[in-house]
């Protein structure tokens, strides 16, 4: 059966005949570049958690921004500059991950160190008076 004997709207005949467009059965090669060369991690979601979180000095922006472009340069086939990109928003997580650790940190030993002299001191602190600092600095002395 050819194609002539179905009705077609005129916008919908085929190019070509069904006879005149087969032949004979081959093999298709697609190339896919290297096989063994494992793509570069973006580190998207690590990014997006500390952009989301504290964000101290944009640093999570920073990274989720060479996260992007490491997946928009790998979407591209360019894996050098993936890579590239890639390395910088894993060392921009790593500070972001950092600072956002240290900041909690940080306040709770403030925090205890506040609780502890509180606990200990006696009457009022009178930290701008005349011995004020001496006595501030007796609480890190031993």
């Amino acid at each position: 059966m050819d194609n002539h004997s179905y009705n077609y709207p005129s916008d919908c005949t085929p190019l070509t005949s069904v006879k005149a467009s087969r032949k004979p059965a081959g093999s298709t090669v697609v190339h896919m570049g290297g096989a063994g060369v494992k793509p570069p991690t973006d580190y998207l979601l690590w990014s997006l958690c500390n952009t989301l979180y504290v964000n101290f000095c944009c640093l999570g922006f920073m990274a989720l921004i060479y996260s992007i472009k490491a997946r928009d340069q790998k979407t591209q086939g360019n894996l050098q500059l993936a890579q590239e990109c890639s390395d910088k928003a894993k060392w921009y997580n790593i500070l972001a991950a950092g600072w956002n650790l240290l900041v909690p940190l940080l306040v709770l030993a403030l925090l205890v160190l506040l609780l502890v002299h509180l606990g200990t001191s006696q009457g009022s602190f009178d930290f701008f008076g005349e011995d004020g600092f001496q006595s501030f600095m007796k609480l890190f002395s031993s």
